[in-house]
């Protein structure tokens, strides 16, 4: 008598590679390694994908320790640097900047949250800024860097980082780890899928002639979504109402100083632009509404704005926000662009890869599939799509910029009643709506929401009992510690150097952009 399920899942297919497809055979030939469950991945060399340079957020990195990965040999693998926080240029009005940091920001005065005591203080003309207390953002600005574990005895150790990474080095990376671990590659690109009569995948065929049938299917083959969108025919949920850009234009250049801890997102005319800055490059793109502007208007405006000589083409990448409505339908889960695409202001692409395959190892299902595991993963996804999605339009809904057409009609946008409900809860005292695995935490919506120029009508009435002295004091005395704690760390590029130091990249072709680039 077998002591393992009979009924358990014996082979995985995972159609498509780039970061998407190699993150989840790397998680699933990790998480089952020494089971008898087979995991093949169908990507094709002549089939580009979209990974310019990535910017990541903090729980990338657990998909690193996860893994029992070295963060310093993947750092160096992957010519990767770190990022304290997002600075937001010309977003409320034009001229103004402000940070969404990592970490913390303060800590608790007494028993109260520090956000509330700074209301307190602000209310009674105290002359910091929120971000003064937050030593991501202090650093960040600085262009300095330390990680917080050797901050232990500093009110820096609140900080937190995440990387800015190149995705096809990742995707790399991850394809040695994967097939040291048993994933089996297969080059080659899907022709035909087959599906079962109750419209589940069997197989897919290859134009080779080659077959991989399956028992569960994960769809990474980016906007085309070609098992979950197309064979699958999962509806889309177009968010382009609320969500207006549809296209962007990216370009890496050389560095031509040491790189900033921080990803840059410049609004602009007509959308945004992001400075992404790696060891020895920097990815650069053009985030726009064609409504508005021309592919080559935009390219122009880009190419006019980068830092260093450009090391590639110019490539266009046209999208459609939203997902699909099911990420997970009977034996297929999309994981990626196949399930759903929104713009990158805040980072967080590769995260709901990660999420995605995290959600699917916790819900994981045997041959039956039951209908229970897919409608709480499919929950939990789009819980975190429409937090994300709420996120990004907060920049958007809240700003003073009416210069442009672009910015005027997003004065006429109506958000999501989930957003208007958060905007209309932290208008009043502060507060925030706390969900299941929230992505965003407390300090990033506080962080945001004061950038944009949203501070609530008043504090909560219970920090009236700590004396407002003891508050004033601790804010006169935290802000000048941070500032000095800050200006003794190394810069940013003086730690690369000298604790993982990436290799000169080999010299890139003379056109180095991949041949497609296809719109969801």
């Amino acid at each position: 008598m077998s002591d393992t399920n009979p009924n358990a899942i014996r082979k995985i297919v995972i159609v498509g590679g780039g970061s998407a497809g190699w993150i989840c055979a790397a998680m699933l030939s990790h998480f089952f390694k020494g089971s008898e469950c087979a995991i093949e991945l169908i990507e094709s060399e002549q089939i580009g994908t979209v990974g310019v340079g990535e910017s990541t957020i903090p729980p990338f990195l657990q998909l690193i320790a996860s893994l029992g990965l070295d963060e310093r040999e993947f750092i160096q693998e992957t010519q990767a640097a770190f990022k304290l926080a997002i600075r937001f240029e010309n977003w409320r009005k034009k001229d103004e900047v402000y940070y969404h940091p990592f970490g913390q920001i303060g800590g608790p005065i007494g028993s109260h949250e520090f956000y509330q005591c700074w209301l307190r203080a602000k209310a009674n003309g105290h002359p910091s800024e929120l971000q003064d207390f937050a030593p991501a953002t202090v650093m960040a600005d600085q262009w300095k860097f330390m990680p917080p574990g050797a901050l232990q005895d500093t009110m820096l150790a609140a900080s937190r980082y995440a990387l800015h990474i190149d995705a096809n080095l990742v995707a790399k990376y991850l394809r040695k780890f994967s097939e040291a671990r048993g994933v089996k590659r297969v080059e080659g690109i899907v022709d035909q899928v087959v599906t079962r009569n109750d419209g589940a995948i069997e197989k897919v065929i290859l134009q080779s002639g080659y077959e991989a049938a399956g028992e569960l299917f994960i769809d990474c083959s980016g906007f085309r979504s070609i098992l979950n969108g197309k064979a699958m025919d999962t509806p889309f949920l177009d968010w382009s109402d609320v969500l207006l850009n549809d296209r962007a234009i990216t370009v890496q250049t050389d560095n031509i100083r040491e790189p900033h801890p921080y990803t840059l997102a410049a609004a602009q005319d007509f959308g945004w632009r992001w400075r992404i800055p790696l060891q020895h490059r920097a990815g650069n793109g053009y985030v726009f509404c064609s409504k508005y502007i021309s592919d080559d208007e935009a390219r122009h405006v880009l190419l006019s704005q980068v830092e260093g000589e450009p090391i590639t083409d110019t490539w266009l990448v046209p999208f459609k926000t939203g997902m699909r409505s099911k990420l997970w339908n009977k034996n297929c889960v999309a994981i990626g662009l196949a399930g759903g695409f929104i713009e990158p202001l805040e980072s967080t692409a590769l995260h709901l890869i990660y999420r995605g395959m995290d959600y699917l190892l916790r819900f994981f299902p045997d041959r039956s599939l039951a209908p229970s595991l897919q409608a709480e993963y499919n929950r939990r996804m789009a819980a975190d799509y429409e937090e994300i999605r709420d996120f990004i339009v907060l920049h958007y809904q809240t700003t003073q910029r009416d210069d442009t057409p672009f910015w005027r009609e997003y004065q006429k946008v109506e958000p999501p009643q989930s957003l208007k409900e958060r905007i209309e809860l932290f208008r009043e005292t502060g507060a925030l709506r706390d969900g299941v695995d929230d992505m965003f935490r407390a300090p990033s919506w506080q962080s945001v929401m004061e950038g944009m120029g949203i501070r609530p009508k008043r504090y909560q009435q219970l920090v009236d009992t700590t004396p407002y002295e003891v508050i004033r004091q601790t804010l006169d005395r935290s802000a000048p510690i941070v500032k000095a704690q800050v200006a003794t760390l190394p810069g940013h590029g003086e730690f690369l150097t000298h604790h993982c130091p990436a290799p000169p990249p080999p010299p890139p072709p003379e056109h180095r952009r991949p041949k497609v680039a296809a719109a969801v």
